[in-house]
């Protein structure tokens, strides 16, 4: 009878020992999913398929090319999409894989510097605003300032020729939701 009683407490001692080891192992992992930013979930997705809701009502679905600090590029039907990640309101598709934090050179290759790599390739773009209503201009990046691009405006179908160009709109970098290179 002694015996099956010490059995039983023991038994009672190492439940309550792994309750403590399970509930400290769940705050442990909630303390780190805490620390996880959604960029680096996004990285944590590149190849994966995606469904991005944006402010302004645009919605982007395609593989997940590659992605930034701040910026996102999918790869749709037909062509590719640079979404800023300041326009998405709602990632749709992710796993729990996380990326690494971007190392210090990777860190350094935000948005305005892909925006000015489309400014030199003088492609002509479209770029959907952040305004309600679906927004869309349409040109060719001339310029990326710190906070803003400036778009010589023209039809999409057309190359950047000075009698083209009906003007200038310099654009917030806010205001983007998507930019999409005319196919």
């Amino acid at each position: 009878m002694r015996w099956d009683a010490l059995f039983a407490d023991l038994e009672a001692q190492l439940e309550a020992a792994d309750d403590d080891v399970a509930g400290m192992h769940a705050e442990r992992v909630r303390a780190e999913v805490a620390g996880v930013e959604l960029r680096d979930r996004v990285r944590g997705a590149v190849g994966q398929p995606l469904v991005l809701r944006l402010a302004g009502g645009e919605a982007v679905a395609g593989g997940l090319r590659a992605a930034g600090p701040d910026w996102l590029l999918l790869e749709e039907t037909g062509g590719e999409a640079l979404v800023p990640l300041a326009a998405v309101l709602v990632v749709e598709g992710l796993t729990r894989a996380v990326a690494a934090p971007a190392g210090a050179v990777e860190g350094r290759l935000g948005l305005t510097s892909v925006l000015r790599g489309v400014a030199r390739d003088r492609s002509a773009v479209r770029l959907h605003l952040r305004e309600p209503g679906g927004v869309v201009l349409t040109g060719t990046v001339d310029r990326v300032g710190a906070d803003h691009l400036d778009l010589a405006r023209h039809a999409v179908d057309e190359a950047r020729r000075p009698g083209a160009v009906r003007g200038t709109w310099a654009v917030p970098l806010p205001a983007l939701a998507c930019l999409r290179r005319a196919r």
